[in-house]
């Protein structure tokens, strides 16, 4: 049993992509001020741009404005790296941010959710 259990955990590891290559090594977005709360949207013509997986699966949670914290959770990777991908798109006109002035109630409960949940 020990000997399948261990085949287990090498078959998970193997697919199991590390962050940093998500990311290509970088730790810090290529534009600030993406906080848990910014909401990003995909822009025109997003969804048949040429992506990387993990690219391609955020444009498609951003169909609609969804925040931040929201995509982190969608994409199943954690926050820092959602962010450096999220302002990749961004600097490469894909998505498109909003800044919201003033947060209503319902959308601080689905941050905290989805914070919660990763």
């Amino acid at each position: 049993m020990s000997e399948r259990k261990e085949n287990l955990e090498e078959t998970e590891d193997a697919l199991f992509v590390r962050p940093f290559i998500m990311t290509g090594g970088r730790a810090r977005p290529a534009q600030e001020g993406l906080r848990v709360e910014t909401l990003v949207e995909a822009a025109p013509g997003a969804r048949t741009a040429l992506l990387e997986f993990e690219q391609r699966r955020i444009v498609a949670l951003c169909e609609h404005p969804t925040t931040v914290a929201e995509v982190a959770a969608g994409a199943g990777v954690p926050l820092g790296v959602a962010k450096v991908l999220i302002a990749d798109l961004v600097v490469g006109g894909l998505l498109v941010c909003h800044q919201p002035q003033e947060l209503q109630l319902h959308l601080l409960e689905r941050i905290r959710d989805h914070v919660r949940a990763l």
